[in-house]
């Protein structure tokens, strides 16, 4: 009974979309057109027609806060709680600092070596006051690698026995603070 109520909606869902796909072509072309043409010009008008500016919608600028680095974020939280591993490199077989921060960077097209040390050398060097969500922390002689989520705290896999955490850049890393590297154009 299921078969057959699929075998017939599915040509009537299709015969919907074809019919529906030219309206809906039409009405952007319409409306595309009613956008270009001329304002109605007269003697009372002219003025405040050329005295408009563009009108910029008002959370436009909210688009081009998000960066690869706010991505890199957003993406390296889903791993949160992926066991430590040293030289680890993906969420199957865990993760140690550099490997985690490579496999997060990875998904955005960036490659970064499997080395705390080797990072540091990547980007542009960041003063702790300008961090901004994505950039690498480094700690303890720069052999440990987090990255910044905002408001002072990072993410990071921290060492054995522990899983992919959230923690503050104050208190005890704090004073093993080594610096900060932008890996991304903002």
């Amino acid at each position: 009974m299921r078969s057959r109520l699929r075998l017939v909606l599915l040509p009537l869902a299709w015969a919907a979309a074809l019919l529906l796909a030219p309206t809906q072509a039409v009405a952007a072309r319409s409306q595309a057109a009613r956008a270009a043409r001329p304002l109605p010009v007269d003697l009372f008008t002219t003025a405040s027609v050329f005295a408009r500016r563009p009108v910029r919608p008002r959370h436009a600028h909210r688009v081009s806060l998000v960066t690869t680095g706010t991505r890199a974020v957003s993406f390296a939280r889903h791993l949160l709680g992926v066991r430590y591993s040293y030289g680890g490199s993906s969420p199957l077989s865990g993760f140690d600092c550099s490997g985690f921060v490579r496999f997060v960077y990875a998904h955005f097209g960036v490659d970064l070596p499997h080395s705390s040390y080797a990072d540091f050398a990547v980007g542009r060097r960041v003063a702790r006051a300008g961090l901004r969500p994505g950039d690498l922390v480094f700690f303890d002689g720069r052999g440990h690698v987090g990255i910044y989520v905002g408001d002072g705290r990072f993410i990071h896999a921290p060492h054995t026995g522990t899983r992919v955490e959230i923690d503050s850049l104050t208190g005890w890393y704090a004073g093993r603070y080594d610096g900060a590297r932008r890996v991304v154009a903002a």
